[in-house]
């Protein structure tokens, strides 16, 4: 509030109050009377028009009567020191009181010293908006990776913004895909979708097929032999001397073994064999022939393939040169690999790049790293110097399990079956050395090259694809526990002897093994489980579960308890799901969407907010699913407890608040790749392997029997007489077409006459027991107590049209009222 002066008649005229030469300074005024503002008029001499008048006494009681409305209080004015003529300064007059009440003079009080006063507003009147200060807020989580290269969750940071370049090894496609590879594929569909869906990297995702490798060969060459010897139609006699010339070579083999679990294969295999063998003896010993005979001999063909075929290989493997041979086996194994990935619902690469076709780009690379100095060719091969590698500064082999280098068995395995003869390891330079190039041998596939005909060896595959697609450095580099040494840390030394750098690799992914029941998956131990295998027990979206529900880094083990587990999280979320759609489908108008909300709701969604944070959280840590998943399962039990509470007390809960939550849970489950795109809200409800939508086909009949149900209810009460033609009703427009959508007649509904009819013996339902509750719209519910009277069935029966998998159909039953007309 202000105080507007003014200039007395005989006073001197003042200076401008815009004049930059008048100084400003406080004036204080004492106001002793007790009503000053209704009394007097303090007109201060030389007080600029617009300038504020404040109190700075006693506080709480100036507001409450206008200025002045408190006794002894004191005013603030800022005035211009301009001295009028004659001197004496600044003098207030005081003017005479309306009321005759006589004047009062104000005395004036020294000015003061005083801080700098903040400036002025503007313009008369007019208030400036207060400073502003964000929220203090809290510290955004990060997400951090476990990197095999440090051995510790690290902080993610791609190197080129939200950009991320990520190359994953895939199969060597020689057999079917096991367990196994969906335990690695699966988990980094999870970590890829959780990239890509929820924290919005774009991610560029590379993966290979090897397609040429020693096991490949090998399994090549078994199967086409094999196959030519079972085509020649060896005799009786000639199949048994094979066998037991087959069996010499494998006998010493046995006896060489010291791996348990192999060596009981082997066993295994000898004793199966031996006992096919016995009953050919002794029909070629009783000269029997024909049918009995043939019979005989195809068994021990069965049971002694493995042992024939590897006997084969040793025997007339270098005669096989045809490439094509070599390439059929793989072309095959990769495309079952393909749908069995489709089944798993596994995304597609971005890039799938095949050895075979990088050959040119492969031999480049391996002369780039002899360029550098890190190769050195032997004997038409080239061996990659790892000695030379690691005394070099910037180098480092080994990174990934330094306290594996040296280990001669891994190296063994790393080169492969048919390249760890004498011959092949005297040509190194160190035991560490591995083959970047091999030269091949009579019956192995074969590319042209600077020194020589050869083929790749397996480490360099992955270094030369990779580093054609994604350059000198990527973000992520996925595998298999199994592969960290030799093949990733070999992956990594070649690599960085191309690029001459020491970051080829920002972050090393590796999943965990696999168990059954406990153990490792072998053949030997007779638990080796194919993915076809296992999708006929179980869905993919419960296998996926299963892998959710555990770290994927961490050991899982694929057991009955495991899957049980994933089965009840299935359930336990479904439920849920079914109940929300059906409080969606209930009929309501639009307003009554947008209830008020009680302390039920906000607790409910403060739930809500706080289980997203947690779940945020738990996939910023890792990509922790299992916590994730479980904190999406209190928020669950939560819905169910605020759900119950209502119903118990007669109000319906709050649809928006539930269909958010719901929302929200497909989202994630989409995200993990739980639910496929197309499903709206919670898991689709279908025949399994179709795209039909059991649920949205069904629905619509379901839904008007429903409300015809209620509307039968209603009538039988009050007007009993309308029920037949209620029930006729049904037989109209309200019941939705389904003969384009279902393929033919789907629903078969009974009219009021229809019902009158006599029914054949065979098709009439049960009498339903009327001293019970009734079975009323799936739900068992309590009889209706005004019609005690028996009951009849009104039977709705949905064709397999439908894609009903059960072939049976779907049948839904009505239970009406009895009267004399029925």
């Amino acid at each position: 509030m202000g105080m507007r002066g003014g200039a007395h008649p005989t006073d001197s005229p003042r200076p401008p109050a815009s004049s930059a030469s008048v100084p400003t300074q406080l004036l204080c005024l004492e106001v002793a009377h007790p009503r000053p503002v209704s009394l007097l008029k303090a007109v201060l001499l030389g007080v600029g028009d617009g300038l504020p008048v404040q109190p700075r006494g006693p506080p709480g009681r100036a507001g409450r009567r206008g200025l002045g409305a408190s006794r002894g209080c004191v005013w603030e004015a800022a005035v211009m020191s301009a001295p009028e003529p004659g001197g004496g300064g600044l003098w207030p007059r005081c003017a005479q009181s309306k009321r005759g009440r006589g004047a009062a003079r104000l005395p004036v009080v020294p000015p003061r010293p005083a801080p700098d006063p903040a400036p002025l507003p503007a313009g008369r009147g007019r208030r400036a908006q207060p400073q502003w200060a964000p929220p203090a807020g809290s510290e955004p989580c990060q997400l951090r990776l476990y990197n095999s290269l440090t051995r510790s969750k690290d902080v993610f940071v791609p190197q080129d913004g939200k950009r991320v370049t990520w190359y994953c090894c895939g199969p060597t496609v020689y057999d079917a895909s096991h367990m196994g590879h969906a335990r690695s594929y699966v988990s980094f569909d999870i970590l890829r979708r959780v990239l890509r869906d929820y924290f919005k990297f774009d991610v560029f995702y590379c993966m290979n097929i090897t397609d040429v490798d020693d096991k490949i060969i090998r399994r090549a060459r078994q199967n086409y032999l094999f196959e030519r010897y079972r085509e020649k139609q060896p005799s009786a006699a000639q199949l048994l001397e094979d066998v037991h010339a087959a069996l010499q070579p494998f006998a010493a083999k046995l006896k060489e073994t010291t791996d348990p679990d192999k060596k009981q294969m082997l066993e295994r295999l000898e004793r199966a064999v031996t006992r096919a063998a016995e009953p050919l003896e002794e029909a070629v010993r009783a000269s029997l022939a024909g049918e009995e005979l043939d019979g005989r001999v195809q068994v021990l063909l069965a049971e002694a393939k493995d042992l024939l075929s590897d006997w084969l290989d040793s025997t007339h493997g270098s005669e096989v040169t045809d490439n094509s041979i070599f390439s059929q086996l793989p072309k095959f194994w990769e495309a079952e690999f393909h749908k069995d990935m489709e089944a798993l619902n596994v995304l597609p690469p971005d890039v799938l790049t095949r050895v075979s076709e990088y050959v040119p780009e492969i031999v480049d690379f391996v002369q780039k790293i002899m360029d550098n100095g890190y190769g050195y060719a032997s004997n038409g091969s080239v061996y990659f110097d790892t000695v030379k590698f690691a005394n070099s500064e910037g180098h480092c082999y080994g990174k990934l399990v330094p306290e594996a280098v040296g280990d001669q068995r891994a190296l063994q395995e790393g080169e492969g079956d048919l390249s760890i003869s004498a011959e092949r390891l005297s040509e190194k330079r160190s035991p560490n050395d591995f083959a970047l190039w091999k030269a091949s041998k009579p019956g192995e596939p074969s590319w042209p090259c600077p020194w020589g005909r050869g083929r790749p060896g397996w480490h360099i595959e992955c270094s030369a694809m990779a580093g054609t697609l994604l350059g000198a450095s990527m973000d992520i580099h996925g595998g298999g526990f199994d592969l960290r040494f030799p093949h990733h840390d070999n992956e990594l030394a070649q690599s960085e002897a191309y690029f001459e750098n020491d970051c080829w690799v920002r972050y090393f992914l590796h999943t965990g093994h696999l168990t059954i029941a406990g153990c490792k998956m072998s053949k030997s131990l007779k638990n080796f489980i194919t993915i076809k295998d296992a999708l006929k027990k179980h869905s993919a979206r419960q296998l996926r579960l299963a892998f959710l529900m555990h770290a994927w880094k961490d050991t899982l083990d694929y057991s009955s308890n495991t899957m049980e587990s994933a089965l009840q999280y299935e359930r336990f979320l479904n439920e849920f799901f079914l109940n929300v759609k059906d409080l969606l489908r209930a009929p309501g108008d639009v307003t009554g969407q947008f209830e008020k909300w009680e302390r039920e709701e906000t607790e409910l969604n403060k739930c809500f907010y706080d289980k997203k944070a947690a779940v945020h959280e738990a996939l910023c840590d890792n990509v922790d699913t299992r916590t994730a998943l479980e904190e999406m399962r209190a928020l669950v039990s939560q819905c169910n407890l605020y759900t119950a509470a209502r119903k118990a007390a007669r109000r319906r809960p709050n649809r928006a608040l539930l269909a958010s939550v719901a929302n929200y849970l497909t989202h994630m489950l989409k995200i993990f790749g739980a639910i496929e795109e197309e499903s709206p809200l919670g898991f689709p409800v279908g025949a399994p392997g179709t795209s039909l939508s059991l649920e949205s086909t069904v629905m619509p009949y379901l839904q008007v029997l429903s409300e015809f149900r209620e509307g039968v209810r209603s009538i039988a009460r009050e007007h009993r007489g309308e029920v037949l033609r209620r029930a006729s009703s049904l037989d109209g427009p309200p019941v939705p077409r389904a003969g384009r959508a279902c393929g033919g007649r789907a629903v078969s509904l009974a009219s009021a006459h229809q019902a009158q009819a006599p029914r054949p013996q065979a098709s009439q339902p049960r009498r339903p027991d009327t001293r019970g509750p009734c079975r009323q719209g799936g739900r068992v519910g309590p009889g209706d107590p005004e019609t005690s009277a028996p009951r009849r069935l009104l039977s709705v029966g949905c064709g397999s049209a439908l894609g009903v998998s059960s072939g049976r159909g779907l049948e839904a039953t009505l239970l009406l009222p009895h009267k004399a007309p029925w």
